[in-house]
């Protein structure tokens, strides 16, 4: 049985998250897509620590979906090195799966 993944990833804004997140969805990369915005990031970037405000999409998908999908995301985000991040899910209800699978027919 196929397994359902989430792919965390985060954006510079809400604006190019959202249009991202919709145009994977219409292209049944994922069933869905959680856009949460104002989240701050603190981190290191070329040897110097930075603050960020940014956007955290979650795509819900199946796994054999997670690397077309990791690979459309990093074709559509603006950073040199964007956050993609595939976390395999240990339990998901039924019928909440049977949809995933069915949203994400090719």
């Amino acid at each position: 049985m196929e397994r359902a993944v989430l792919v965390y990833t985060t954006w510079p804004s809400l604006v190019e998250a959202e249009r991202s997140g919709r145009v994977l969805v219409e292209r049944r990369l994922a069933a869905c897509v959680n856009i949460l915005p104002g989240m701050i990031s603190h981190y290191w970037w070329q040897g110097k620590l930075e603050r960020g405000e940014e956007t955290v999409a979650l795509f819900k998908t199946r796994a054999s979906l997670a690397e077309p999908l990791r690979q459309a995301v990093k074709e559509a985000h603006p950073y040199e090195t964007p956050s993609i991040m595939v976390m395999p899910i240990e339990s998901v209800d039924a019928d909440y799966y049977a949809w995933i699978l069915k949203e994400t027919e090719r």
